[in-house]
């Protein structure tokens, strides 16, 4: 059997890492395919150095998150390798991508039935899409399966969990020997979500962040960088802005942090699978449970006055559920390919 697995941003990176093991494990005879969505080598090639993935075959070098730029080079590369699969991941305009260029070959989707219910994100109107298309819903959820049935999708369901639990009990164990040592606690920061990066809307949420007084340390997306010395949106003394850091790093920083404040999807599930209070800079979320659970607390980054208190009280429950599999996702998805092989 072989597999067109399509990539394009961090997260896509890290989740291939324990899939290709598990293809590898199986017999499947994995075609890597890295549309370009994400070029900056410190959100892309530093992914690849540090997690071991093999090269991909196919770098389509887009520089672009426009789906149209994408789909010639994924057609191509369908047309030349004759998949049984094209297999995409998550959320992104590189998902859409490569589900629209699949043709006649089955598209598997990991993540499938994930909703945020919120029609103004991109992303939430590319899982509605890519589900529609998919031939095999990969749901990392029972939640997300009733959801693909509500909605009337037509391809076969498979609860799996998800992979990127299988990534985290992977490389946890090599992350924590990177951590290091800090002077004060802090709180990891992300933002990079383009609504939250607009300039009104992100110079709202840094005057909110340094009001807090809190000491944060925050990897800056180049996107939100940009935004921040164009527009002079100066960050309190308080916030320790660092370059992007890879997915070992970041995982440390994670472990070491007494809160995380993201607008991340992917985050919000590492925080909760550490066991770190999170903050989540949006109105919605896909990641329900960890909400429901009462360890993560949405923030509206319209009107983020609130968000000192919500930090101050931000804690992790005690007896918090398991959320999203075991750890063994990457092996589920694996069988689900070949039990289901047109």
């Amino acid at each position: 059997m072989r597999v067109l697995t399509v990539v394009g941003n961090r997260p896509q990176f890290i989740k291939s890492a324990p899939l290709s093991a598990a293809f590898r494990a199986a017999g499947i005879e994995e075609v890597s395919l890295h549309t370009g969505q994400h070029y900056d080598a410190q959100l892309s090639q530093v992914f690849y150095d540090e997690l071991g993935l093999p090269e991909p075959r196919y770098s389509l070098d887009s520089r672009s998150a426009a789906p149209d730029r994408m789909v010639p080079g994924i057609r191509t590369a369908v047309e030349v390798e004759r998949p049984d699969w094209v297999l995409v991941f998550g959320d992104t305009n590189s998902t859409l991508a490569g589900a629209q260029a699949a043709g006649g070959t089955p598209v598997a989707h990991v993540e499938a039935g994930l909703r945020s219910f919120d029609l103004e994100m991109p992303e939430e109107r590319n899982r509605i899409a890519v589900d529609r298309i998919a031939a095999l819903l990969l749901c990392p959820d029972e939640r997300s399966a009733a959801q693909l049935e509500t909605e009337g999708v037509q391809g076969r369901r498979e609860i799996v969990g998800d992979v990127m639990r299988d990534a985290l009990d992977l490389f946890a164990p090599i992350a924590d020997r990177l951590r290091q040592d800090r002077d004060s606690p802090y709180a990891l920061l992300t933002i990079h979500r383009a609504s939250n990066t607009e300039p009104e809307q992100l110079r709202r949420l840094i005057a909110e962040l340094n009001a807090t007084g809190w000491t944060f340390v925050f990897p800056v997306h180049p996107r939100t960088r940009q935004v921040l010395d164009d527009n002079d949106i100066r960050l309190s003394p308080r916030i320790e802005a660092v370059e992007p850091r890879g997915y070992l790093e970041l995982l440390a920083l994670i472990r070491g942090a007494t809160r995380v404040v993201t607008d991340s999807g992917g985050l919000q599930k590492e925080a909760y699978w550490l066991g770190i209070p999170c903050v989540t800079l949006r109105t919605t979320t896909e990641w329900v449970d960890t909400v429901a659970a009462g360890a993560n607390t949405l923030v509206d980054p319209n009107d983020p006055s609130n968000l000192g208190s919500v930090l101050t009280n931000a804690s992790f429950p005690e007896n918090a559920p398991q959320l999203y599999g075991d750890g063994h996702a990457s092996e589920r998805v694996a069988a689900a390919l070949y039990a289901s092989r047109p």
